[in-house]
């Protein structure tokens, strides 16, 4: 006879699945840009360039975001994860009614701001209200929610754009950012009550002087750094390598990309599945030093197409592990600072990713598929090093 749930547990179903689903939300309105940008710079009429000029922009947005973090844990999680989902809906509203450059470019700002503010704030949430031994579980079911945004809200935004044109996705996410801001204010509980005090200089500022003085944090900075940064050392690569190897056109790389979606869509269950019961550290550790054969092998793949994609495939599926694997471990680093700690993680992943995407090119035009691969499993092994020098003797929560 299994026992009765707690009240807690019984309560908590609802939150976990709506935010879930307004992240997804989120997620498609910051990706959806990147594969629709001929479509968009057709509808504005300028440039293509002007479009990536405007995907760049909005890398900002995970920058801002580590400012909210001690925001964020002085007035409230619930209270940060309605305002990015007002962001959402006020500026893809905005950009539906008066399609000009400008006002696309606020849009798309204010979405990625939105999704900055929001995924501190729900990370920290759930790991507030989750018992450790099931954080994996419930962060990996959460983290489905940017699988999905590739494999679900990507293709709906297409079929809107083919019947109703390039403005009907910003409506749509648009009031669904509305109805979310409106819907998390009832399902999700109230957080404690605080004092009524404004959030000082030396509060605020305080926040970071904890993550910057913790070792654990540090080397979970540093781990995400390298391994974000490898990642898209690749990523900005992988459909040249293929077109240049195996002569694949557009739609075949579109499939890649699915391939890849699905591949990520695996890793966060995979996660939600085992790392709990295999223990975060020793899960991270082993799924990093995968993740270094991986890219050190891909390069040996090229014999076949099956066997690139397969490769591919294996990597995105490791990376996504791995990554959410440490989204579990990093909320319980500073239980104080929850979401100080994980809009640090974001911003940091978001420099790397920045690093590796610039590098990436380079890279490539030098060295091959080779290079890539060599370079991007040395990135990882050192974030690998990292994450094992931040976590030596640290043994919180019962790891």
């Amino acid at each position: 006879m299994h026992p009765p749930k707690s009240p807690q547990q019984s309560t908590i179903i609802v939150p976990i699945v709506g935010t879930t689903f307004f992240r997804l939300v989120l997620n498609t309105a910051r990706r959806f840009a990147y594969p629709f940008a001929p479509v968009l710079s057709r509808g504005l009429g300028v440039s293509l360039s002007a479009i990536t000029s405007l995907i760049a922009v909005n890398q900002v947005t995970s920058l801002l975001g580590a400012l909210s973090g001690p925001l964020s844990d002085q007035i409230g999680y619930r209270k940060m994860m309605i305002a990015g989902m007002v962001m959402l809906g006020t500026g893809m509203l905005a950009a539906a009614f008066f399609p000009f450059y400008a006002v696309v470019l606020l849009a798309l700002f204010l979405a990625g701001l939105g999704k900055s503010l929001f995924d501190p704030a729900v990370q920290a949430w759930a790991s507030s209200r989750v018992p450790y031994n099931r954080r994996a579980l419930v962060i990996g079911l959460m983290e489905i929610s940017w699988s999905a945004s590739t494999l679900i809200g990507i293709p709906l935004v297409a079929v809107l754009i083919e019947r109703y044109g390039w403005r009907s996705p910003f409506l749509v996410m648009g009031a669904l950012g509305c109805i979310g801001a409106a819907a998390l204010f009832f399902i999700i509980p109230k957080d404690p009550k605080r004092p009524h005090h404004n959030i000082s200089p030396s509060e605020y500022l305080g926040a970071y002087s904890r993550l910057f003085s913790s070792r654990p944090a540090l080397g979970a900075l540093g781990y995400v750094f390298f391994v974000s940064a490898a990642n898209d050392n690749l990523f900005v690569v992988y459909g040249a390598w293929l077109e240049k190897s195996f002569g694949l056109g557009i739609v075949a790389l579109g499939l890649g990309t699915s391939l890849i979606g699905a591949a990520e869509l695996a890793g966060e269950g995979f996660t939600a599945a085992i790392s709990d019961r295999f223990g975060l550290k020793h899960a991270l550790v082993a799924g990093l030093s995968l993740s270094v054969l991986s890219y050190f092998g891909l390069p040996f793949l090229e014999t076949s197409l099956a066997a690139a994609l397969t490769g591919l495939a294996v990597i995105f599926f490791i990376y996504e592990f791995t990554l959410v694997t440490s989204l579990s471990l990093c909320t319980e680093m500073l239980p104080g600072f929850r979401a100080t700690m994980m809009s640090g993680f974001f911003a940091t992943a978001g420099i790397g990713r920045v690093f590796g995407a610039l590098m990436g090119g380079a890279v490539w035009q030098t060295g091959g598929i080779l290079a890539t691969g060599c370079i991007s499993g040395i990135l990882t092994f050192l974030g690998l090093l990292c994450l094992m020098r931040g976590l030596k003797g640290w043994d919180q929560a019962g790891i």
